[in-house]
């Protein structure tokens, strides 16, 4: 299956976690901006939803296409943060919360491309299921 996320791809990252101490123990929270990072993120995937959850080890490709400035080319990559991993890491969350896949520890084989872009800017998913090795 493969789609098209159409949106300013967001910048705020799963590892932006706050903590506060509360009656002597740490408690983690997300902050505002990633809050409304995974909230856009998580209402702009559902759509694209399979019926039912992949099974089974999967491959996952992602490009990032970020609205380029008047310092970058169309295509070009994208060397500054976020770091990919980080970006990776609140997709593959919100992807299992929308029930792409039971697990994104499913997710075996994965590549992934940060590039400035030129209309349209998004997110470009493929993810394919892989045969078991007997």
């Amino acid at each position: 299956m493969d789609f098209f996320v159409k949106m300013n791809p967001p910048t705020a990252t799963a590892q932006e976690k706050k903590v506060t101490v509360v009656n002597g123990k740490p408690v983690f929270y997300d902050p505002a901006p990633v809050k409304h990072a995974r909230k856009e993120l998580t209402g702009a995937l559902i759509v694209h939803r399979p019926d039912k959850p992949m099974a089974g080890p999967l491959a996952l490709s992602v490009i990032w296409l970020f609205p380029r400035g008047k310092s970058h080319k169309n295509g070009e990559w994208r060397i500054t943060k976020p770091d990919t991993d980080n970006l990776q890491k609140l997709l593959k969350d919100c992807m299992t919360k929308c029930r792409f896949w039971q697990d994104d520890a499913q997710v075996v084989r994965e590549t992934v491309e940060k590039r400035w872009a030129d209309e349209p800017v998004g997110i470009y998913i493929e993810i394919t299921e892989l045969e078991e090795v007997p």
